[in-house]
Formats: structure tokens, C-alpha cells, sequence
């Protein structure tokens, strides 16, 4: 099987498809890097949406990023809206028509990207055994449904399929920096009367997830206990800024909240500066994994042994509540019951230990 392999490695044109979201691109990005250590002379290219498509600018691993927007098609499903979507996906068509690729990885594995797959017009697919229906109608072949339930391990079963044994896994996640980020954490948190000498904490309070989300003034309330010495920075989205409001409300200490003020990569740059990372299942996680930020997250209706980091360096807090690993994005008891029981002080705790 390697020496076929070896063979087809030179010219073989290889299209991932993983779209979305920041933390599952990440995750991803190993398939990536495994592939081109097996098939050193492919050209690969990846299919991904915005904003994700940022996870993957500047990747060693990749020789062409196509961007194609699922965002509208999104809309116009949600919206009943059958001419709306079609006109999206001949975008996606158009897109991927000329570049004749002899072979799909599809790693997400909907039935949309199942479709996308089809529409490459590459006549060797590979899917992976996730629990969306219909994708496999698209596939070629389905890679073996191994046992891990970890994403970054059932991505990669893609290539077991090319030669590659999970046996000869490596953990970590591809970032990179452009080089104009070269300064900019320095001078942000210069701006910002931060001491980059001083420990520097990160909060990060939501997620796109509904039930993923731990009441902020509980974020307050654990953030009493940390070391006075230690610098307590909120970030997030500008939509986030309302909630990080809340839990400043019930720190009763100075901190600073930079919701809205960094692009995905900024973060990225600023995570490598900092002590600490404290968030629930979310993006920025994901993002200090990949550059090396030590992190302590919180978990409910996900766990970390299927979406957590895989690296040294993190620690988790998993809820103790039975409903917990629903995997789904809204609590169907609409209590969010799982998050609600991880207490205050447990991660006041944990806190103070790490810092």
C-alpha cells in the first residue's frame, strides 16, 4: 500500500473539504500536515468558508485555499428560499470545476459537502463515519470507523485509506502568524497599560453554542479569586460585550475587556503573551492550542475528550451534572442544566492552582 502510495504522490491533486467552524478547521489543519508526511509531492488544496478560512492563511501544509461563503446558502435554506440556494451552490460549482482534482477528502461529511465532493469532479472520495446522514450517497469510499471518539482522530482516519496507521499520530495543531503580526502584542498590550512582565489571564465568556455558555456572573464570581498580581483580560466578539459587562460586575476588581478590537490571527498573537487561557468549548480555545497558550476550559454538553486539546498544557473542568454530552446546541430542558452545575469556587480553584 505505501509503495502505491509513493507512486501517485508526485502528481496526485487532493481537495479537503472541512468549511466550518474556527475550532473543527483547526482540528483539521493535522490531517493536512500528516497527509503531506505520506504524500510528501501532492498539491493540496482545502474548501473552507469565512471566517475560517483565516485558521488556515499561511499553513505549510496547504498550496491553495479556495473560499467559498456557505453562509448564504445557509440563509437561503433557512429561508425556504430553493433558487437562492441553487444559485450558491453553481458558485461552489464554478469554483471547483477547473481544477480537475483526482481525489476528495471530505471531513466534515454533511450532506452538503458531500455534494461539494461530487461536484469536484475528482473520482476517488473518501468520507469519514460522523453522525450526519446522506453524505456516504457521495462517497467513493468510507475510511474505517475506528473507536476514538476525538475529532482530530476521526479526521485523520481519512487517510488510512492512503497508507497513514493512527499509530504514527502526532498531536498539535498549524497556525501561522504573518510575519506583519511581529510586534503587535507588545504594542497592544502597551496600549492598554497591560505589564507583560505580570501574569496576564484571558476570559473568554461565550460561545456560539447556546448551552455551552457559563453564566457570566459565575465567571465574576470564580475571577475573585485570582492573585492580585495577575491581570485579567475579557476578549470575545463586539456582540460579547454586554455579557463581559456582567461579569465585571461581579469581579469587584480592575480588569479590561478587548471584545471586538482583534481579528482571529490578532488573537492568536496575543494568546502567545499570555499566562493563561479561561473559556468554555469555544474558537479561542482551539486557537490557543495551536499557538501554545496554556488554557483551562469548561465543559458540558461537550467534552473534551472528543473536542478538547490534545496537547500539554490543558486542563479541564467537566460538569458533574448526569445530562451532560448532549452534543447538542440548545438544552432541550432549556435550563443548560450541565454548565449550571460546574460551581464558582471549583473554578476558583483551579485558578488559583494554575496561576
Amino acid at each position: 500500500m505505501q509503495n502505491k502510495t509513493t507512486a501517485v504522490a508526485e502528481s496526485c491533486r487532493i481537495l479537503i473539504i472541512r468549511l466550518s467552524a474556527i475550532g473543527d478547521v483547526l482540528h483539521a489543519t493535522t490531517v493536512a500536515r500528516h497527509l503531506k508526511g505520506i504524500m510528501p509531492g501532492c498539491h493540496l488544496t482545502w474548501l473552507v468558508s469565512p471566517p475560517a478560512d483565516k485558521m488556515l492563511a499561511g499553513n505549510p501544509f496547504i498550496d491553495e485555499i479556495l473560499l467559498w461563503d456557505r453562509r448564504p446558502l445557509d440563509q437561503a435554506v433557512s429561508a425556504f428560499d430553493l433558487m437562492s440556494a441553487c444559485r450558491e451552490i453553481k458558485k461552489a460549482r464554478t469554483l471547483l470545476k477547473p481544477r480537475h482534482f483526482d481525489m476528495v477528502l471530505d471531513i466534515q461529511g454533511l450532506f452538503l459537502t458531500g455534494i461539494l465532493a461530487r461536484l469536484s469532479g475528482a473520482k476517488r472520495r473518501i468520507g469519514i463515519h460522523e453522525r450526519h446522514e446522506g453524505n456516504s450517497l457521495f462517497m467513493t469510499e468510507m475510511a474505517p470507523n475506528i473507536k476514538s471518539p476525538h475529532k482530530v482522530h476521526r479526521y485523520l482516519s481519512a487517510l488510512i485509506p492512503l497508507g497513514f496507521d493512527l499509530s504514527d499520530f502526532t498531536p498539535g495543531l498549524t497556525m501561522n502568524l504573518p510575519v506583519s503580526l511581529d510586534g503587535f502584542a507588545a504594542k497592544f498590550w502597551q496600549e492598554r497599560s497591560i505589564d507583560t512582565s505580570r501574569p496576564i489571564l484571558m476570559v473568554t465568556v461565550r460561545t456560539t453554542w447556546p448551552d455551552k455558555n457559563w453564566a457570566p456572573q459565575n465567571f465574576g464570581i470564580a475571577l475573585q479569586a485570582v492573585p492580585a498580581n495577575v491581570q485579567i483580560v475579557f476578549s470575545g466578539a463586539p456582540s460579547d460585550e454586554v455579557f463581559i459587562k456582567e461579569a465585571q460586575q461581579h469581579l469587584n476588581r480592575p480588569s479590561i475587556s478587548i471584545a471586538g478590537q482583534t481579528s482571529l490571527q490578532e488573537l492568536g498573537a496575543l494568546l502567545k503573551t499570555v499566562t493563561l487561557l479561561l473559556s468554555c468549548d469555544t474558537g479561542p480555545l482551539h486557537i490557543a492550542d495551536a499557538v501554545g497558550c496554556r488554557t483551562l476550559s469548561l465543559w458540558g454538553p461537550t467534552q473534551p475528550d472528543v473536542y478538547g486539546p490534545l496537547t500539554a498544557g490543558h486542563e479541564f473542568i467537566i460538569s458533574p451534572h448526569s445530562c451532560r454530552r448532549c452534543l447538542k446546541t440548545k438544552c432541550k430542558y432549556k435550563t443548560n442544566a450541565c454548565m449550571n452545575a460546574i460551581k464558582p469556587e471549583t473554578v476558583a480553584q483551579k485558578l488559583c492552582e494554575l496561576l
